[in-house]
């Protein structure tokens, strides 16, 4: 049988992507996390360290790229980091499907409007030969908000970085109301519904996909013009 890798965060584009695969039947047989050493042009950066309970309330094994397989920190161009950011990743899937003896089919991705993250994991799955999976992929971002509510996904605010967005939001959880304010938001700021450009980021802690809630304790920490939340504690409810 073919199997699936989904690049997987644990915010909502990345579970929702996962989610949609599980739903149209690929076998997902494992989910691959990085965890950047620090900002990064390709990846979802706050609270990757809940991956390995996001894995286990998921059910699906859990393969993680620690920042020590970075080498891109001294890489001053945006496209040259990107390319480098990927190398880790692309190696994971190397060895995944070498060491696991595995039919690698594709990956799933869940990017919505990114052309520099997409067009190099694109290329990524063309050298390894496999298909991606990006059901998000240039949808509508409201449209895409409100089917996420409608499958009882329960996303959490985790960090912010954008004007109209104070320290009230983070924790928050992301749902038909708090898209209202981001609509009214987007009007007066810019701010784009899913926070594509970074203006804020998200966790899921519950959803169809997920045997157990993931019960978190935070504190709040803010930065004056941006903000996010720093775990104490995260358990399987």
């Amino acid at each position: 049988m073919s199997n699936w890798v989904s690049l997987f965060s644990g915010g909502k584009d990345s579970s929702w992507a996962l989610y949609r695969a599980l739903e149209e039947g690929l076998d997902v047989s494992r989910l691959l996390t990085v965890h950047p050493a620090g900002d990064s042009y390709m990846y979802h950066t706050p609270a990757t360290e809940l991956a390995e309970l996001a894995a286990e309330s998921v059910g699906v094994d859990l393969v993680e790229v620690s920042p020590d397989d970075f080498g891109a920190a001294d890489v001053d161009d945006a496209g040259a980091q990107g390319d480098a950011e990927l190398e880790p990743m692309e190696a994971a899937l190397r060895e995944i499907a070498a060491a696991d003896d595995l039919d690698l089919a594709g990956v799933t991705a869940g990017a919505v409007e990114s052309e520099f993250q997409t067009d190099r994991i694109r290329g990524m799955c063309d050298r390894l030969g496999i298909d991606l999976f990006a059901p998000l992929w240039q949808r509508d971002p409201v449209e895409l908000a409100e089917a996420m509510f409608d499958a009882d996904f329960e996303i959490r605010i985790i960090q912010v970085a954008a004007y109209g967005l104070d320290e009230s939001w983070l924790g928050r959880r992301y749902d038909a109301d708090a898209l209202d304010d981001l609509l009214a938001l987007r009007e007066e700021y810019g701010v784009h519904p899913l926070g594509e450009g970074g203006e804020f980021e998200t966790y899921v802690v519950d959803g169809p996909h997920m045997d157990r809630r993931i019960d978190l304790t935070y504190d709040t920490v803010w930065e004056g013009d941006r903000g996010h939340i720093e775990v104490r504690d995260a358990t399987l409810e």
